[in-house]
This record gives C-alpha cells, sequence and structure tokens, in this order.
C-alpha cells in the first residue's frame, strides 16, 4: 500500500516511499543528464519517512548545501507529483553514508582538492582558491606578459585554445597565482564548465585512494568526464611511475575529447628529470609559456599594488629599495612589504629607508652578497631602461653614455677592481675613460639632485 493512504509513520523501506524515489531519481537523471546526477543526486540517500515529510541524507555538509540551493525544490516537486502528501524534504549530513572518492571529488563543480584523503565518513576540503589571485590582482610585466596574456585566452575561451596550458617558472614567480586567476574567471564567466584544479601530489593521493579502494572505474571516470582539468606543480610525479602513466591516460583522454588541460610546473616540459619521454613530449603539445625572474619595474608595480591594496603610504624611495634588493621572488617581496608596514602600525613608527634597513635587517642580509660588476651593469641597466649590451658598447647618446658612466662610478667605489679591470668591463675601455666618467658623476652629484636621487638609491641597494 502506498504511503498516500498510510496515516501512519513509515521507515524507507515501509509502504511506498523507496520506490517513490525511485522514480523521482529516474526524472532527474533524465532531466539533468548522467555527470550532473551522479554528481548531486546519486550520493543522497533515503533514511526517513514520516507523515509529510521524507528525509535524505548527503555524505557531506557541502554536497547536502549545494542539494539544496540546487535542487531541493525541484525534489519537492517532483515528490508531490508523485504522493501530494509530502511536503516537506529534509536534508541532512549523516556520517557514514556510502560514497565513493569520485563522487567526493565531483561534489563541487569547482574542486579544489585538499591532501586530505576522504574518509568513511565521507568528510573532506572543498575549494580553496586564494580569493586574491585574481587576473585583476595580478601585476603584468614583460617577464611574465605571455604567461598572462595565454592563462586570459583560456580562461575567457569557450573553446580550446592550447592544449595544453604549460606554465612554468621558478619559485614565487606567479604560476599559482595565474592557475588560481584561471580558475576564478571560468567559475564566473563560464559557471556551467566542470573544472577540477588541485596539485599534482593531491592528484596522486587520489589515485593512490581509488587503488586502495579498488574505485579505479569511478577515479577515471571523474578526472576524463571534466571540461578543464588543472594540474598544479607537476614535476611532483616525477620519478612516480604508476601515477604518470595514469596522469597519461587521462591527457590523452580529455585531449581527444578536446577539453582543455592546464598544467604548471618549475621547470619546461623538456627539463622535467625523472619524468617518461613521452609523457614529456605531450605536455609540450601546446603552448608552453614561461614566467621569467622579475625585472626591476615589475617588482616596484607589484610593491606599489600592494600598497594600494592595504591603504598603505609607503614612500617611493622604499618601494625603490626594496624593489632592487629583494629580487629572489614575489612572496619574500610582499613579505617584506607587509612587515615594514605592520611594524609602522603596531609600533607608530614612520616608514623610512632607516627603519626598513632596520626592520628587515635578516631578510636584507640574506640577500646581500659581495657586489660585482657584472651586478652593477644589470642594476643600472634595469634601473633605466637600456640593453645590458649597452654597457659595452660604443654608443654615445646621454640616454645610453650617462648609465654607463653611472656604473662605472659605482664600480669604483662599491668594488676593489683597479680602473683598468672597470675599463675591460665596460668594452675595453681605457682606464682614462673609467676615471673621466667617475668625475662626471661626482661633478652631476653637486649639482643635479634628481641625478643623486638615482644614483643613491642605486647605491643603496647594491651596498653590503
Amino acid at each position: 500500500m502506498g504511503f498516500a493512504q498510510q496515516s501512519q509513520s513509515h521507515t524507507p523501506d515501509q509502504g511506498g516511499i523507496p520506490q517513490e524515489w525511485a522514480l523521482i531519481c529516474q526524472r532527474l537523471q533524465a532531466e539533468l543528464g548522467d555527470a550532473t546526477f551522479r554528481s548531486w543526486i546519486a550520493p543522497l540517500t533515503l533514511t526517513n519517512a514520516t507523515s509529510g515529510m521524507v528525509q535524505l541524507a548527503a555524505p557531506t555538509r557541502f554536497m547536502r548545501d549545494w542539494v539544496a540551493s540546487n535542487f531541493l525544490e525541484k525534489i519537492r516537486n517532483y515528490w508531490q507529483d508523485i504522493n501530494p502528501t509530502i511536503d516537506t524534504i529534509d536534508l541532512i549530513v549523516k556520517a557514514g553514508t556510502p560514497v565513493s572518492v569520485a563522487q567526493v571529488a565531483m561534489a563541487d563543480p569547482m574542486v579544489v582538492a585538499s591532501g586530505e584523503e576522504v574518509d568513511i565518513e565521507g568528510s573532506f576540503i572543498g575549494s580553496t582558491l586564494d580569493p586574491r589571485f585574481t587576473f585583476e590582482n595580478f601585476v603584468v610585466g614583460k617577464p611574465n606578459e605571455l604567461a598572462y596574456a595565454a592563462a586570459l585566452r583560456v580562461a575567457e575561451s569557450a573553446t580550446v585554445q592550447f592544449n595544453p596550458l604549460f606554465l612554468y617558472g621558478g619559485v614565487g614567480l606567479g604560476k599559482t597565482h595565474l592557475m588560481h586567476a584561471i580558475a576564478w574567471h571560468i567559475k564566473k564567466c563560464h559557471p556551467n564548465r566542470r573544472v577540477i584544479y588541485l596539485s599534482a601530489e593531491k592528484f596522486m593521493y587520489q589515485f593512490i585512494r581509488a587503488l586502495r579502494y579498488k574505485d579505479t572505474v569511478a577515479f577515471k571516470e571523474q578526472f576524463r568526464s571534466v571540461d578543464v582539468l588543472m594540474i598544479d606543480d607537476v614535476q611532483f610525479i616525477s620519478g612516480k611511475d604508476t601515477t604518470q602513466e595514469e596522469f597519461f591516460h587521462t591527457f590523452n583522454a580529455l585531449v581527444d575529447r578536446n577539453h582543455q588541460v592546464i598544467v604548471s610546473a618549475d621547470k619546461s616540459p623538456s627539463d622535467l628529470e625523472g619524468m617518461e619521454e613521452r609523457l614529456k613530449s605531450r605536455l609540450g603539445w601546446g603552448l608552453v609559456a614561461d614566467i621569467h625572474p622579475t625585472s626591476y619595474e615589475l617588482r616596484l608595480g607589484i610593491l606599489q599594488s600592494k600598497a594600494e591594496t592595504l591603504n598603505a603610504v609607503v614612500p617611493k624611495d622604499v618601494l625603490e629599495f626594496l624593489a632592487f634588493k629583494i629580487a629572489s621572488n614575489v612572496r619574500e617581496l610582499e613579505g617584506a612589504l607587509n612587515r615594514i608596514i605592520a611594524h609602522s602600525t603596531l609600533v607608530g613608527r614612520e616608514i623610512n629607508l632607516e627603519m626598513t634597513q632596520d626592520v628587515l635587517r635578516d631578510l636584507l642580509k640574506a640577500n646581500d652578497r659581495r657586489v660585482t660588476i657584472d651586478d652593477i651593469q644589470k642594476r643600472v641597466c634595469e634601473y633605466f631602461s637600456i640593453k645590458l649590451s649597452d654597457m659595452q658598447s660604443s654608443r654615445r647618446s646621454q640616454n645610453v653614455a650617462r648609465p654607463r658612466q653611472i656604473a662605472m662610478y659605482l664600480s669604483k667605489i662599491l668594488t676593489p677592481r683597479s680602473l683598468p679591470d672597470i675599463g675591460r668591463k665596460f668594452g675595453g675601455r681605457d682606464h682614462t675613460t673609467v676615471l673621466h666618467a667617475v668625475k662626471k658623476v661626482e661633478e652631476l652629484m653637486g649639482s643635479d639632485k634628481e641625478f643623486l636621487e638615482d644614483l643613491t638609491i642605486l647605491r643603496r641597494t647594491l651596498e653590503v
């Protein structure tokens, strides 16, 4: 006898409630499609039924909330079509609800897997995209303009542009920022596209988990059915043959279906040690975009943007000093700015060069090393936006000759090298040319305030 004729309470195995739920699931699957149904409806379990109410359990809180926001009203309407006495659908989170690795990972249309394994209670960590890492917050310069343009093109396009897009560069240069920015942009502009973003390490953990629980079919279906697969730090699977094999087949399956693959690493595909040749070849198929070490101009732009974001007033000479002095990576650069702003706020001390050098003494010491003529030439060229080759050239235009004289002067006062030695490093010039440059710079220091300011900044960033 169906539930509509019952006045007493029922458990799911009494009356027609389970059959009604089965019919509703069939209808939902036909309307939503197999992928959406498997992601959201299939993991639900009928757990209880009383007069006018049916209780469904989801394996995770996130899945419960998503179903409540997107499908609950539809489920209620469908149930009332079959059984008008049902007016309440109660969604709960129930520990121990059966759920596969694939169902958990598919529970968020913008999945950012964590290093946590999915346990028998079905607990997991959802999206961890950093809200700061957007295209709007990415400072573009010559070292990263190709990677930025390619990332933006892929994020904006509804069709596959480059497959794969391979981003590579050193630590702290912006690879992960661009990966997050792509994911955020797709989530905003193409919400129906299914995206999975995770590190190669987490890809490996999920694969091992699937092997352990004999759930590899679901694992393969999960990763090979997405519209966009994003793998960060792919160098992590170097030397891990089984994971590489699975990633290789996943990569091929997605590319064959014209689905987008985006990968990042610390080296170019051809330089990834411990990676199978066939996989290195596949990774280099599409567009390989490198992010070069930051230039002075880019570092200064990043600092200015960061200071504006923090609503902090930081003197120009302090920003310039930091941009020159901390050239290792952007994270360290931003961390230094955060430290001096925090110190100023907490202690009430004015931000200036003296305070900056005091607060960042340990960091600056770690970045310090004995200055060389090559260092001086490179920094001066960056500062005045000229080519390094101009230091050895015979060009005499003032926009080249003046920086060259400054570099000679700094080489004289900051290194133990003799005038003839310095001359040889500047295209084989005579020692008298170097002496003339030193005298000219000393003359301008006393008559040109702007010239003195430039020289002072350069010297401070070069001094040990």
